[in-house]
């Protein structure tokens, strides 16, 4: 039995009790952390008393919804007692002294905490290249990056270190690690998670999230975090359905044309299949028209960075020896924008477009990531960033859910993801559709990277 089988087959992790499952994934980490990186910090008594306690409940014949699920978090999630480092050595000396929100709710959800996932520093670009932490190996194609900024996140999950992980997206930070690691992520509706106890990078955009090998563990894990706080300033209430069938007969999956005539071809095909898998399950495809993408993508990337440079302005003046240079390089490159109220004006147009996009389909197809997915050796953080985000940047502009799964690979070994977009509050449109192609396709299910036993 491999961690591979547990994470494939919840009926075999109910099978065991939650201190077996999860002494086999810590010692999958053990076996693979120092290959992958793809952890700051390991955390084996808590996650064997997180362990206990879900045997417990079992036990009392009151089964947790995680149920011992093994989880890690992103190191820009606090963790009560845990160094939380964003992964810089800004803080890396920085320990938690209470959970974040949503690590508290896993936590009454019964997940076990394994440990906290290597990042991009400061969730701020898409290498996951750290020199603080080591540089993080995308188990799908180790010569690839394996995304960011939650690409510890990414990794894990794609290694069998994990069955999920939780990430931040602010721009793209848990689509793009999961299509580059050939994982499932959902970006939530801006809010419906909350931020609390999470490093910021941009308060305009910074939305948690699950990423998972399958979507059918992602929804156990949005339902375990999904809800208002309202000591959340963030925070919006709303709702969502994640249970009833995964069918998607009679809806509407529009079609963006020009941004798959825009993006490498190899990376379209293998999008326009999952297209092909939704039509056979009886989906309708609509072709659509998206006007001004490329501005509202400018426009987000500007916000983002201001937002960025405001919390890290000081650090960049007074410590920036703390930094690494990718990350100097583009809060430098924020610092030169004299005035972003246009950008942030321009936000509100680009709602209103994509809302009316959704009046005309319930579903949202494009790729994740345009470009074929750039080689680690030599990436930069500021045009490696850039090439990866716009596709991303879009829907996190508009607020809406977005769902990144595996449809395969490029020629060259790349892997590719697909985005699944639906109207606010609609997370569960998207998962019912993620879920429904995942069963009856296999492109989430392979393993470049050798199982090992345990």
């Amino acid at each position: 039995m491999t961690t591979a089988d547990l994470v494939d087959d919840p009926g075999l992790r109910r099978s065991l009790s939650a201190v077996e499952v999860t002494q086999a994934f810590l010692e999958r980490i053990e076996a693979l952390q120092p290959r992958i990186r793809a952890l700051i910090t390991v955390t084996p008594e808590l996650a064997l008393a997180d362990a206990r306690r879900a045997d417990g409940a079992r036990a009392a014949g009151d089964p947790l919804p995680l149920d011992g699920m093994p989880i890690v978090i992103k190191d820009n999630v606090d963790v009560a007692g845990i160094r939380t480092s964003v992964g810089s050595r800004l803080f890396a000396e920085r320990v938690a002294d209470a959970d974040a929100e949503i690590v508290r709710r896993l936590h009454v959800a019964g997940a076990v905490v394994l440990g906290k996932a290597n990042m991009h520093e400061l969730a701020f670009g898409a290498t996951s290249r750290n020199e603080a932490f080591g540089h993080v190996v995308n188990p799908q194609a180790p010569d690839r990056i394996p995304g960011g900024s939650s690409g510890g996140s990414g990794a894990a999950v794609a290694a069998d270190m994990c069955v999920a992980a939780i990430g931040t997206d602010t721009g793209g930070s848990i689509r793009l690690p999961a299509s580059a690691c050939g994982v499932s992520g959902l970006r939530p509706t801006f809010g419906a998670v909350p931020n609390r106890g999470i490093q910021p990078v941009s308060a305009s955009f910074d939305t948690a999230g699950p990423l998972a090998r399958s979507v059918t563990d992602l929804r156990q894990v949005l339902a375990a975090i999904f809800g208002f706080d309202p000591h959340d300033p963030t925070s919006r209430r709303g709702t969502t359905r994640l249970d009833g069938p995964d069918a998607v007969a009679g809806l509407r999956l529009g079609i963006p044309q020009e941004l798959f005539d825009r993006s490498d071809p190899s990376v379209a095909r293998c999008v326009l299949d999952v297209a092909d898998a939704l039509v056979e399950l009886g989906a309708e495809r609509v072709a659509i028209v998206i006007p001004d993408w490329e501005a509202a993508a400018e426009a987000c990337g500007i916000v983002i960075r201001a937002d960025a440079f405001a919390l890290y302005r000081d650090a960049l003046t007074t410590t920036p020896e703390l930094l690494e240079p990718g990350t100097r390089e583009r809060l430098a490159l924020a610092a030169e924008t004299l005035d972003v109220q246009p950008a942030r004006a321009q936000q509100q147009i680009w709602r209103a477009r994509i809302a009316a996009v959704f009046k005309e389909v319930d579903l949202l197809l494009l790729p994740t990531i345009a470009v074929e997915l750039p080689f680690a050796e030599g990436s930069s953080t500021v045009e490696t960033t850039a090439a990866v985000v716009p596709y991303t940047f879009l829907l996190a502009f508009a607020h809406v859910p977005a769902l990144s799964i595996p449809c395969g690979a490029t020629p060259g070994g790349a892997p590719v993801g697909a985005q699944l977009a639906a109207a606010p509050w609609h997370d569960g449109a998207v998962l019912h559709a993620g879920a429904a192609v995942q069963a009856v396709t296999d492109w989430h299910r392979p393993r470049p990277l050798a199982k090992t036993s345990s």
